[in-house]
């Protein structure tokens, strides 16, 4: 088992310029500037609810659009979960949380399994929250899962609110991850018949 779970990734292109400490045994602790205030809105909850520590400073072209800051990022803390998470000994792997937010209720299942793959049935009458599309966090979502290497299905069972759907979406998606990495059996093996994930 690895002692200390930490992840640090700085990625750089000629959009974006992102770099993330993630901390997948923290304390809920976070400095978080993306440029995009309802984005850190959103990364505060994540961190917060999974009692991860990040750190994350991302600056793009946010003038142009906010689809290369997001994706990036989410690419990026992908990156930084991979590392992070390392061997995967001992860990639960499969975890599901479903978590109400007022009139909206979203439920997250996840697999550390080594095989990135999206499931995401998010419908938003009005995607637009101040300035934001919330059309983004699919793609956030999507390169999550791409570069950390889990399976991730996120559904809204019901909702109205955008706000309230993507709130729950991700404190949903944090509860599962912290449940999902959760040292079950200290110092037995990788979670799989396979032996590797």
């Amino acid at each position: 088992m690895d002692d200390i779970r930490i992840g640090n990734v700085a990625r750089k292109t000629k959009e974006t310029e992102i770099e993330a400490t993630l901390n997948l045994d923290g304390d809920g602790s976070y400095t978080i500037n993306t440029g995009i205030p309802f984005f850190n809105h959103l990364l505060e909850l994540f961190t917060r609810h999974g009692r991860f520590s990040l750190d994350l400073h991302a600056e793009g072209d946010i003038e142009v659009d906010f689809h290369h800051l997001v994706e990036d990022t989410g690419i990026t803390l992908g990156h930084a979960f991979r590392e992070a998470i390392g061997s995967k000994e001992g860990i639960r792997r499969y975890a599901e949380a479903t978590v109400p937010m007022d009139e909206a209720l979203v439920r997250v299942c996840i697999d550390i399994s080594g095989r990135p793959y999206l499931h995401y049935e998010i419908p938003i009458e009005e995607p637009v929250i101040v300035h934001f599309n919330s059309q983004l966090i699919e793609e956030f979502f999507r390169a999550f899962s791409n570069n950390a290497d889990i399976t991730l299905h996120i559904d809204a069972i019901r909702g109205r609110n955008a706000h309230h759907i993507l709130e729950a979406a991700f404190k949903a998606f944090s509860v599962a991850l912290r449940d999902a990495v959760e040292i079950r059996d200290p110092g037995s093996d990788v979670p799989s018949t396979k032996g590797v994930l």
